[in-house]
């Protein structure tokens, strides 16, 4: 498959897959951002994509600047359709301001197939094990 990246802004970089058999490939950030404890961004990327029809991508955490830094991404999920800047939305939840320069990681997106469904309202559901059991129905 081939996914068209189209730059929207002149430090924007192509993104690439940092190991063989990784399942998302990086984003980067094109110019430098500070994001301060507790501040959500929504904060742009410089590129845009054509994905597939058929196809959607999810954008998820970077784990090492989950873990260590305490930035959350609040990823999303990039239709086929969508021709637009992408941004990725951002939240500190550490204690200290974070800065991103030119060219670094951000967040990373995974490709993945998507299914089309018929929508139908109806009266009764099938019943399951589960049932109705919500938040914590499968214990501790």
């Amino acid at each position: 498959m081939n996914l068209k990246i189209k730059k929207v802004h002149p430090n924007a970089k192509i993104p690439k897959y940092a190991h063989h058999g990784d399942a998302g490939f990086d984003l980067y950030i094109p110019e430098r951002f500070v994001i301060n404890p507790g501040e959500r961004k929504s904060i742009p990327l410089g590129i845009a994509m054509e994905i597939p029809y058929g196809f959607a991508g999810l954008l998820l955490d970077k784990s090492g600047l989950s873990h260590k830094h305490g930035l959350k991404s609040f990823g999303g999920v990039i239709d086929s359709g969508y021709r637009g800047q992408l941004h990725a939305g951002i939240m500190n939840l550490g204690t200290e301001p974070y800065t991103f320069e030119p060219g670094d990681k951000i967040i990373q997106m995974l490709i993945m197939p998507v299914e089309t469904v018929d929508i139908l309202e109806v009266e009764v559901l099938t019943d399951s094990e589960r049932g109705q059991g919500a938040f914590g129905s499968s214990g501790k």
